[in-house]
């Protein structure tokens, strides 16, 4: 195969065949289109008493670089006992999006926007994702609030949810949040610009750090796994970058969690189901506990979310270099999440790898369904009105949900081997150092230090165990199916 041979255009191609193959649509529908065209400007309920204004508000949003479809807003206060208020803004797409609309049955049916480096397949056309229903600089928008505050050790003191129009004062991208707060970079520009901004910030860093180490002392896992994405220059790949987790992504990640917690508490305490995301206690707990012997430590007999912590607190500390390796085994062996129906009186079964008790996904309207679900059950319960949806309607929705996503994690899985392909495609005959991450029947895997892409052994694998560093050589490399094969060097 010619060096180069396939393009971007290439990769887009496959991602909507995957797509086509896993169940999900690549395409919105011609009622989509005639629905979007009736949506003059955002939505803008009239004036009523249980819309509160709060515009003035030094709200910003914090995400990834090239986010277009911003979800939430965050905001806080601190008093003189050292307790914070901290205020979470989600954005109302319900307002637009009704449901049973053209709209909704798009998102109903893929349940989640599907990201490939090559194309994003939003779950709502993007002139609502990214900007009629996008929480976007400098817009009034609607809004759900849920308001917490928070004790000075960040303990919650109480919780309060309820309607609102924002206005972000700020659009913040977690890289250069993050060099700032680690003191490796300036505060950025657009946080500068904003009187009392910085101060913000810096109080809900300290928050979140706060939280996350009480969750942590609750047995939170924290886990550390390769998420590459490609790196286009017009057609090409030219790289393949490492997204790596940091202090702005913690602080979103822990005021998420609370956010999310507060929701399902609120609809439980308005005797209402909702829709819960769940971890099950690991059932293979047995082969978690083989893997920690390996490294001579001996995990108890029954699953354990604080003792599989200090194990893996441990290792990370210990090789920092194939800790993202043995996060993967025991990501795996925990078993994915999925979505249950929970009722009022039910039993309970929380989330083993958060070591959270209530979890509902409610944080991200503009790209999860789930989501979007919840937004509408807290906007009936708010307003005292009959839920929208049935248990029975949840139960099956619940199943669909777990389903596409994992759809649309193969779908975006497979095309992060195609994109490594595509990159090493004109790369065939080099040699490079790489390290062993999987060891089955069906071969032995490794991963390439730089760039960070994986492949196939398929010679010279005899005698290999996960862990061990080798030299290899690219032989060949299948963009279309994703395969990447080297072979052993002495």
């Amino acid at each position: 195969m010619n060096a180069n041979h396939h393009r971007r255009s290439d990769l887009v191609r496959f991602a909507i065949r995957a797509m086509s193959e896993r169940g999900l649509q690549a395409e919105f529908s011609v009622g989509v289109e005639k629905q979007l065209r009736s949506i003059a400007g955002p939505a803008s309920e009239a004036a009523s008493a249980d819309i509160s204004d709060l515009t003035h508000l030094l709200w910003c949003s914090i995400d990834n670089d090239d986010s277009l479809d911003l979800d939430q807003l965050t905001v806080c206060e601190v008093f003189d006992n050292g307790s914070v208020k901290l205020l979470v803004a989600i954005a109302d797409v319900d307002a637009l999006v009704k449901k049973g609309s053209a709209i909704d049955e798009h998102a109903r049916a893929n349940t989640t926007s599907v990201y490939t480096s090559a194309r994003i397949f939003p779950m709502l056309p993007e002139r609502l994702s990214t900007d009629l229903s996008s929480l976007n600089f400098d817009e009034d928008r609607l809004a759900l609030v849920t308001e917490m505050v928070f004790h000075a050790d960040a303990t919650l003191a109480s919780a309060t949810l309820y309607r609102a129009r924002v206005r972000s004062k700020a659009k913040l991208a977690y890289d250069a949040v993050s060099a700032w707060l680690d003191g490796e970079g300036a505060l950025p520009a657009a946080a500068a610009a904003v009187p009392g901004m910085e101060a913000q910030l810096r109080t809900q860093d300290a928050l979140a750090q706060q939280l996350r180490v009480l969750r942590h002392a609750e047995g939170s896992l924290e886990f550390e796994t390769f998420q590459p994405r490609a790196v286009f220059e017009g057609e090409r790949v030219i790289a393949i970058a490492q997204q790596v987790q940091n202090r702005a992504r913690q602080l979103i990640e822990e005021v998420m969690i609370a956010t999310n917690g507060c929701a399902a508490r609120y609809l439980a305490s308005r005797g209402g189901a909702s829709l819960r995301r769940v971890v099950r206690s690991p059932e293979r707990w047995l082969r978690i506990a083989a893997v920690a012997l390996e490294y001579g430590v001996t995990l108890p007999p029954e699953p354990d979310s604080k003792a599989l912590e200090a194990f893996l607190a441990k290792r990370h500390k210990a090789d920092p270099l194939r800790f993202p390796d043995l996060s993967l085994i025991i990501v795996k062996l925990m078993g994915r999440g999925e979505y249950v129906v929970e009722t009022p009186g039910g039993p309970p079964i929380g989330h083993f790898g958060l070591a959270v008790r209530d979890y509902t996904h409610s944080t991200a309207p503009n790209r999860r369904f789930p989501d979007l679900i919840t937004s509408r059950l807290l906007k009936a319960a708010l307003a005292a009105k009959p839920p929208p949806y049935s248990n029975a309607e949840l139960g099956a929705l619940a199943l669909h949900c777990t389903r596409q996503e994992d759809a649309a994690q193969k779908v975006e899985r497979q095309m992060r081997k195609s994109e490594a392909a595509l990159l090493l495609e004109s790369h065939v005959g080099q040699r490079y150092d790489a390290l062993v991450t999987g060891a089955t029947a069906d071969g032995v895997w490794v991963r390439l230090f730089s760039p960070p892409a994986e492949g196939k052994l398929v010679s010279g694998a005899a005698g290999l165990k996960v862990g061990d560093k080798v030299h290899v050589k690219l032989v060949a490399t299948n963009v279309e199916r994703g395969f990447i094969d080297f072979v052993l060097l002495e």
